[in-house]
């Protein structure tokens, strides 16, 4: 309880201008602001410029003077920020693989379901280029060049580095005398194979999600009776849904439905 003679400490301030320094209510600085100037190397007036460099970041898209449309802004941000997120979902699949040789395998399915997380968001970008008009993007696309999403540096990655996962959980099962069905029907007692398996699965599936979504995309914008950039009919593209990385995980499903009718 406070009265006229309470001698409680005044609030020091709220929100970001109380955590940075900021400015009094009077609107002078507070006695501490030099506490929280950047101490990190580079450019930028803060450590968060500096530490994020977005001075460099912000600058890799076009400038509004060099825009054949403006929807080249919403067009190198989308797969800018793709690449982005396919870097971090190989990274982290590339040590997940060396986890699970490793044994650690509580560590691996961490990194894994990030991985797959990462992928979701890939995915959720796609949305934004439909709301390209498909007439206006053929102005966008007179200048992308012979640019190809067969091109993705991230996808070329992803595509290097999913082999080495199976494998490596390949190999653990066979360590433990196990083949692909045991894990599924004796899942409970192998808990930590079944659930790497399943994320397994899961990658495959958001990495095919994507392949979907980026061929109906395709399709919405430009058509599905036509040749992209590189000579590759958007036909073509539509073939590539149905691949799969890991197809014995999915056969095991079949697998499993003939075993539990064999049991009727």
């Amino acid at each position: 309880m406070s009265g006229a003679g309470s001698t409680q400490p005044e609030p020091s301030g709220s929100g970001a201008a109380g955590f940075a320094g900021g400015e009094s209510e009077q609107g002078a600085p507070h006695a501490d602001e030099e506490d929280f100037q950047p101490i990190l190397g580079g450019r930028g007036e803060s450590d968060y410029e500096r530490y994020l460099r977005t001075d460099e970041l912000l600058s890799l898209q076009k400038a509004p003077h060099e825009w054949a449309h403006r929807d080249e802004l919403l067009f190198q941000t989308v797969h800018q920020s793709s690449e982005l997120w396919l870097k971090h979902a190989w990274m982290e699949v590339e040590e997940a693989t060396r986890l699970i040789e490793a044994r650690d395998l509580a560590a691996a399915l961490r990194l894994v379901y990030r991985a797959n997380r990462a992928m979701r968001y890939v995915v959720s970008f796609l949305e934004h280029l439909e709301l390209i008009s498909p007439w206006e993007y053929q102005e966008v696309r007179r200048v992308l060049g012979h640019g190809s999403g067969f091109d993705s540096p991230g996808f070329r990655e992803i595509r290097r580095v999913s082999p080495g996962l199976l494998s490596a959980f390949d190999a653990l099962r066979r360590e433990r005398g196990l083949t692909l069905l045991d894990v599924y029907t004796q899942g409970r007692e192998h808990e930590d194979l079944y659930q790497l398996a399943e994320a397994l699965v899961d990658w495959d599936e958001q990495v095919g999600v994507w392949r979907f979504r980026h061929v109906k995309m395709v399709g919405r914008v430009i058509g599905e009776d036509v040749v992209g950039t590189q000579g590759t009919p958007v036909e073509l593209l539509a073939g590539l849904i149905k691949h799969k990385m890991y197809p014995e995980l999915w056969s095991v499903r079949t697998d499993l439905t003939e075993l539990a009718k064999e049991s009727d």
